[in-house]
């Protein structure tokens, strides 16, 4: 007698698996069944009501995004075509200390806050009203959540250019705990904006007090990344040591020419802080960054690109050397007329962002802004960069390296549970890829463009995107925190 063939929603077939965990890729299939992966292995004896052929090209844990601003965006526009398109199934939201939820605002969102939307974007007083908003949204991708610290002293305090009271350190840290028992990954700071520069480091150890009770981690955009980026670093470990929790720095880089070529002693840092507790980072593989206009920066040493300006719209495109010779005026002077407004910063080495991107301990992240109407392209393009520029064109890292920075060392230090590898019971989020043609198409000039090589997405086991078009199907919904690396014995 024969037994009965074994079923499954979706075959994926002739497959070089990627696991996620950094081993080498295997030929193998993949058997989907009910959101989940079911089997592993040579599967011709499975049948399935859908067969994918593969053709050899790489399976891979369907890549997470640790550094992203989508948190209004997964809800507005939920198709999230600039993630699910070069393979990510995964964002998390919240970063850099401004998150949508949860807010109260009083007038229009302060700087950077207003990266994410202006004030009718901001709706979710507490973090369980966003955590069901994105559920009704059903988004094509999987949202994960930190609450920021910007967020929570807009929140309590009447002005935000001074260090908070005890008090009010209470009330945020209420907002804090109840956002973490909606499942809050932690808490992320933005030390570096006016919104928060002016909390000393004991307002932040505060704060990050209730974290290590949920078993939650602290991320944060430190205080610089310019010249005295050491001691934002030794702050940013004091603050992990306080609290007892992870550290995740994010878009870890060496700000300015004066700064260029300190990425050895920057990440010896790193390594010397690993060694007593865990810390780690994320990057985005670009020599530019992008944010909200900063006067600060406007020095003259550095081009900047101004992608918007609510003052000046026809800025947009445009030099601000360029800008401030039209108008007869200073750099700094042109900034100031120009604000609210963002830009794009050429403040990176490129050797810099090599040796960072290449350190074992980071993550990748795109650190994209869904909301600028001249977005960098890493918006589109950061993890298809990776693979097509990084680890094809430059060999910087095998592939299976790279694939592990994007998936599951970030589930692992995120605590996103049974996510971030190709396990049977883990989570069906895949992405199927070309390794000879994957490559970003983005650019500053044209930066909506999707990746290419990207075969195929599944999210929760059902297929979202197939050879450069979305499905329309849309499976993702909101994550909330397992228990992230740090905490055991797993990998940092």
């Amino acid at each position: 007698m024969h037994s009965r063939p074994e079923a499954a929603d979706t075959l994926i077939i002739g497959a070089q698996l990627y696991d996620g965990t950094g081993a080498a890729p295997l030929p193998r299939d993949v058997a989907l069944r009910d959101g989940r992966i079911v089997a592993i292995g040579s599967l011709t004896h499975w049948r399935a009501e859908e067969v994918v052929d593969a053709g050899g090209h790489a399976l891979a844990p369907g890549f997470i995004d640790v550094h992203t601003h989508d948190d209004t965006h997964v809800v507005e526009a939920p198709q999230m075509l600039p993630k699910l398109s070069q393979g990510i199934t995964t964002v998390i939201v919240g970063n850099c200390g401004i998150s949508a939820s949860p807010v109260v605002l009083r007038g229009e969102p302060p700087d950077p806050m207003n990266l994410l939307g202006k004030r009718d974007a901001f709706v979710y007083p507490r973090f369980a009203d966003y955590v069901d908003a994105v559920n009704a949204a059903r988004p094509a991708v999987n949202v994960a959540a930190l609450v920021g610290h910007t967020a929570l002293r807009n929140n309590q305090m009447d002005r935000l250019d001074r260090a908070a009271t005890r008090d009010e350190i209470d009330a945020m840290r209420v907002q804090l705990s109840e956002a973490l028992t909606a499942g809050a990954l932690g808490l992320s700071t933005g030390l570096a904006y006016g919104s928060a520069v002016c909390a000393p480091t004991d307002e932040v150890m505060a704060l990050a007090e209730p974290l290590a009770a949920a078993r939650a981690v602290y991320t944060t955009h430190m205080r610089t990344e310019f010249d005295a980026i050491l001691d934002a670093m030794d702050e940013a470990y004091r603050i992990g040591r306080h609290a007892r929790v992870p550290v995740v720095i994010s878009h870890l880089k060496c700000a300015g020419p004066s700064n260029w070529g300190r990425s050895t002693e920057v990440l010896a840092s790193l390594s010397r802080a690993r060694a007593c507790q865990p810390v780690g980072c994320d990057c985005y593989p670009y020599s530019r960054s992008s944010s909200t206009l900063d006067v600060k920066q406007a020095s003259g040493d550095i081009d900047i690109t101004i992608t918007w300006s609510a003052p000046h719209p026809e800025a947009a495109g445009k030099l601000l050397r360029q800008i401030a010779a039209q108008w007869g005026v200073s750099d700094a002077q042109a900034a100031r007329r120009l604000q609210p407004a963002g830009a794009v910063y050429h403040n990176m080495s490129d050797e810099d962002v090599r040796r960072i991107l290449s350190h074992p301990a980071t993550m990748v992240g795109s650190d994209g802004l869904p909301n600028d109407p001249l977005p960098h392209p890493r918006l589109w393009g950061a993890f298809a960069r990776v693979l097509g520029h990084y680890v094809r064109h430059e060999r910087l890292l095998p592939l299976e390296e790279a694939i592990r920075k994007m998936t599951s060392l970030s589930a692992r230090r995120f605590g996103l549970d049974r996510r971030g590898e190709i396990r049977v019971g883990y989570h069906a989020d895949l992405v199927l890829f070309d390794p000879e043609t994957v490559r970003d198409v983005a650019s500053f000039d044209d930066p909506c463009r999707p990746a290419q090589g990207i075969d195929a997405v599944w999210v929760n086991g059902v297929l979202a995107y197939r050879d450069g078009t979305p499905s329309g199907a849309r499976a993702g919904g909101f994550v909330v925190r397992g228990q992230p690396a740090g905490y055991d014995a797993e990998p940092y």
